[in-house]
């Protein structure tokens, strides 16, 4: 029970001096003020969740009868120290320092408000580098070390593995242990992790761009032969996972055992709040990962190296391994603090006392078991804690609401920008920026602004449910904006012919009488848009003889492109890199409901998440969620991409050709994306708002009179000791 030695304004509502009401005087420490005696024998009273105060007389009915603290008379006479020296009742040290070292100044960082802040970074970073990161790069990392589709995907899931391999063992020993100690380790593997991801750069050679600039013109297109291509730097990849399993370890601890850890040292009413806005810094960090790792793939890998290549040549590597090496120091350097946190705050005993239980009650009343303070200490107590998870359906209900919603922001997340890519025909950098600031207000905003309602209209876990299930619908009927789609850009052989009548039987023909002396080869795919406002599949194919040595807004332009030829003027024809720019009058509607669909997405997360810890007892509330984010990731995390990618794969027009064997997509047909796109997000919406409702009317909370006392009366500030208002210092709880 941590209580501090000293009376303070941090714990006012026990003290070791008398209580005067009729004339506060100042704290000898200057941290607080004495009042007089509520009639306690030991002149500590304790203050009950039903807004009685403790005489000191035990009573049967009353858990919270003992005093919480008792003054010795050592205590009285001892003069107090420089500083706060924190303690529990067990003689636990609760000051924050790194073993003896816990200088005074540390202390004003040992408050719920500054574990918040040092979480958030750490869950920034995380965000930033496994969700933003990764998802920018992973084109460049393939690029680079001659890696597949399918190799690039095993390095991607290598985190969610690693998270499902270690979620059991950590939130059952971590939850029951020092869980500071868990999260600063984890923050310190996590950069390694990122240190260790960045590593292949320095130790492979410098990259060699077989590109010139007459390469891709009509004539002069080269392509590598299938033998040469082959390298044996695909072997990093092993390297590449090894790196994403620490991000995966690092990362398990911070959203299980740092969410219990937050809610377990601040208000019940609050903790929504605190969680919410940790979990927002966690949305942020991959809105800025897209951001950031766009304009290093701007700088050339080689940085300081001179080199004749745009960024929009498809032979182009980014420096991708800047932001791994900042965010792997950054990690290390926020893991230290962490580290120094006690095992609970100062002052948090009260908090406890006034909590009361929402856990569902089981019928055989197996449930209390949980309550016993010696359960979970042991291995022998884990299969008998997975079982009364088990036999919680509100719990099993919400893990498989979360695993349909997980579903869908991973698939979002992942195929977001290709979405936008392919809808209003934009470069791989545009799309990824794009999406990074429809995520920032749609996303962060709605992660903080479903904490906020919970904290606001005070709801319990049933109230809570039913708001996971009100944003679920809602999101439910704006994903049917998707029966809407922009056309596609007209392209040259593979939407239409170059003549602009329909193709054959929709089969794909890249060959016209203005290129074919050309010997164009389809190994290399450059897109240029022609002044007749058309897309070809390159320079070459666009029938283009010579490049400008000037650029138009930064791009390349080619002329002479025989396949543009305006009528009765030969040779007149130009094109410019990239592709044509989509007029699509449906964008902004598109682009207004799916920040609909987002925001109300994310905004049941925290709702749901809160519920969960709820709905379960407080000694299983960090196994509780170590278990939910088994299921989530298993069920949704890891085959949501897949089951996501597999579908719009459906959709593709034209496919890349390495040597024979299929690669990715090179142009969607968007109609079909669309359509693809709502059959999935409608599959998971009904079966998320299925699952909210079944957990809702199954939610069987515990009778009032079990309750130690009313809520409102102990956290609204209706009991005793909070209503001697100018004998109480104030407290700043948020």
């Amino acid at each position: 029970m941590a209580m501090p030695q000293n009376s303070t304004r941090e714990n006012g509502f026990c003290f070791t001096q008398p209580l005067d009401f009729s004339c506060p005087s100042a704290h000898p420490g200057g941290a607080g003020r004495t009042l007089g005696a509520l009639g306690g024998r030991d002149g500590c009273s304790t203050p009950l969740s039903n807004g009685t105060a403790s005489s000191g007389a035990p009573s049967p009915s009353d858990s919270c009868a003992q005093p919480l603290c008792s003054p010795s008379p050592a205590q009285e006479e001892t003069p107090f120290e420089e500083g706060i020296k924190y303690v529990s009742a067990e003689g636990e040290e609760l000051a924050c320092g790194w073993g003896g070292f816990t200088p005074g100044c540390l202390q004003l960082c040992n408050t719920s408000k500054g574990v918040l802040f040092f979480l958030c970074v750490a869950s920034f970073l995380q965000g930033m580098t496994v969700n933003g990161f990764i998802n920018t790069v992973i084109t460049s990392i393939e690029r680079r070390f001659d890696l597949r589709s399918y190799q690039s995907g095993l390095i991607a899931s290598s985190y969610d593995i690693a998270a499902c391999v270690c979620l059991t063992f950590v939130s059952y020993f971590g939850g029951n242990g020092h869980k500071p100690r868990w999260l600063g380790w984890g923050v310190l593997v996590m950069g390694l992790g990122s240190l260790l991801f960045a590593l292949p750069h320095f130790t492979t050679g410098p990259y060699e761009a077989r590109s010139a600039a007459e390469v891709g013109v009509c004539g002069g297109n080269q392509s590598l032969a299938c033998s040469q291509a082959a390298s044996s730097l695909s072997g990093y990849r092993f390297v590449f996972m090894l790196g994403q399993f620490l991000h995966g370890m690092g990362a398990t601890p911070l959203y299980t055992l740092g969410v219990t850890y937050l809610d377990e040292n601040v208000k019940t009413n609050y903790s929504p709040v605190y969680i919410a806005v940790f979990y927002t810094a966690a949305i942020l960090g991959p809105a800025a990962g897209y951001l950031v790792g766009g304009m290093f793939l701007n700088i050339y890998t080689e940085i300081g190296r001179e080199i004749d290549m745009a960024p929009e040549n498809t032979l182009w590597v980014g420096a991708w391994w800047i932001g791994f090496l900042g965010a792997g120091a950054a990690s290390l350097l926020i893991s230290i603090p962490i580290l120094g946190y006690p095992q609970r705050l100062p002052g948090s005993q009260r908090y406890i006392v006034m909590r009361v239980s929402e856990a569902h009650q089981l019928k055989d009343g197996s449930h209390k078991k949980a309550s016993d303070p010696d359960f979970g200490k042991t291995v022998k107590d884990l299969p008998r804690s997975v079982l009364l998870l088990l036999k919680n359906p509100t719990f099993i209900f919400l893990c498989l609401a979360g695993a349909t919603e997980a579903t869908l922001i991973a698939g979002m997340s992942t195929f977001g920008p290709k979405f936008l890519e392919s809808q209003f025909s934009l470069s791989a950098s545009e799309a990824a920026t794009f999406f990074g600031y429809l995520v920032v207000p749609a996303g962060g905003g709605g992660t903080f602004l479903g904490g906020f309602l919970v904290n606001k209209f005070k709801l319990r876990c049933s109230g809570i449910i039913k708001l996971c299930l009100f944003c679920t619908v809602s999101s439910l009927l704006a994903i049917f904006i998707f029966f809407t789609h922009c056309p596609n850009m007209p392209m040259a052989g593979v939407t239409q012919m170059y003549d602009g009548s329909a193709l054959p039987g929709g089969h794909l023909n890249l060959t016209a009488a203005c290129n074919a002396q050309c010997g164009c080869l389809q190994g290399i795919y450059s897109p240029v848009c022609g002044t007749d406002d058309i897309m070809y599949y390159s320079p070459c194919h666009a029938g283009c003889r010579r490049v400008s040595e000037t650029l138009r807004n930064g791009k390349k332009v080619y002329q002479e492109c025989s396949c543009a030829d305006k009528a009765l003027l030969p040779g007149s024809g130009k094109a410019e890199a990239g592709k044509c720019t989509s007029s699509c009058a449906k964008k902004p509607l598109l682009l207004c409901f799916m920040f609909v669909v987002i925001l109300f997405t994310f905004l049941s997360s925290i709702p749901a998440l809160t519920a969960t810890l709820r709905c379960v007892s407080d000694r299983q509330r960090s196994f509780a969620l170590g278990i939910q984010w088994i299921v989530v990731r298993t069920l949704g995390g890891i085959p949501g991409p897949i089951a996501f990618g597999s579908m719009i794969d459906k959709s593709c027009l034209l496919w890349q050709d390495q040597c024979g064997e299929q690669g990715s997509c090179y142009v969607y047909q968007n109609s079909a994306m669309s359509r693809y796109t709502l059959i999935a997000g409608l599959v998971y919406k009904v079966l998320g708002t299925t699952f909210f409702i079944v957990a809702c009317l199954l939610y069987k909370p515990p009778p009032p009179e079990s309750a130690p006392g009313s809520l409102d009366a102990s956290e609204n500030g209706t009991s005793d000791l909070q209503e001697h208002k100018p004998s109480l210092p104030a407290e700043e709880d948020i």
